[in-house]
């Protein structure tokens, strides 16, 4: 039996000519992939380890515990009148989450370059792929800190509604940052060795071992364009109950934003050549 060659279906792929930065018709129709690449992170998490998903407590315990003898008993920073292992927890768990997807999210185009020339999907699954397996962590993390306010008899206030905010903020951090971080990696293997340092100097321009309120009022429109001082800052007022600092939050939010508008356009614009540079 003879195939007419002329008869068969022929699919085109091209790239898109809209101005549309995220398909997200094309994203649905990929759900099951989207949920396949985040189980796959899940389950990699804590493969062959012993203490499982132990570790999302364990780590930022470390640094708490650390953080407060160095800087609470030693260094004795001010806080005002909050504990200074509450005040260093409100601030390491979202921290932790930041750093840890961003650093996945840079690296996630290399680490799967054996799939980006075999078939077609959505690139974009994969820096948004940590973005959300890491919320497990941050989730069971939770516990760490919600058993701390509890110890210190800390009342939650109506403040904690503007929680969500503050999470979807710390969630756009590093979805912007995986964006451009992962497209460069494609052509520049430095940016896995360069973001080592790049988190390390992240924690300390960040209100994590000390108050927003000890930079000097004249640079603190500058300081509060890092948008991880409003993450920290929000979650701080919002778990504790005092006044959501506008002042740190609302450039951070604009940051946040221009971060991932333009992450997108770039990813989008280099998405093309992805599989011939790898």
């Amino acid at each position: 039996m003879t195939i007419d060659a002329d008869k068969l279906p022929v699919t085109v792929i091209e790239g898109s000519r809209s101005w549309q930065l995220i398909n997200f018709a094309e994203l649905k129709a990929y759900r099951d992939l989207a949920y396949f690449l985040v189980w796959r992170d899940i389950t990699v998490m804590y493969a062959q380890t012993i203490l499982g998903v132990a570790w999302a407590i364990i780590q930022p315990l470390v640094q708490i515990a650390l953080f407060s003898i160095i800087f609470g008993k030693i260094a004795k920073i001010p806080t005002g009148d909050i504990p200074y292992v509450l005040f260093a927890t409100v601030a390491i768990i979202p921290w932790t989450y930041i750093s840890t997807s961003m650093m996945q999210s840079s690296q996630s185009l290399v680490a799967n370059q054996h799939m980006l020339g075999k078939i077609y999907f959505p690139r974009l699954l994969f820096p948004m792929t940590p973005i959300i397996s890491q919320l497990l962590n941050f989730g069971i993390s939770i516990i760490l800190l919600v058993a701390i306010m509890i110890y210190y008899q800390v009342t939650p206030t109506w403040n904690l509604a503007y929680l969500p905010i503050f999470i979807l903020m710390m969630m756009l951090i590093p979805a912007g940052g995986g964006l451009w971080l992962s497209a460069l990696a494609i052509r520049y293997r430095d940016v896995k060795f360069a973001m080592q340092y790049v988190i390390q100097m992240l924690m300390y321009t960040a209100p994590i071992i000390y108050s927003a309120s000890s930079i000097p009022e004249q640079y603190r429109i500058f300081y509060s364009l890092n948008p991880i001082v409003g993450v920290i800052e929000g979650f701080r007022a919002s778990l504790l109950g005092a006044d959501i600092p506008w002042l740190y939050v609302a450039p951070g939010m604009v940051t946040a934003v221009l971060m991932f508008v333009t992450g997108a356009i770039y990813f989008k614009r280099m998405e093309r050549v992805f599989a011939d540079v790898i």
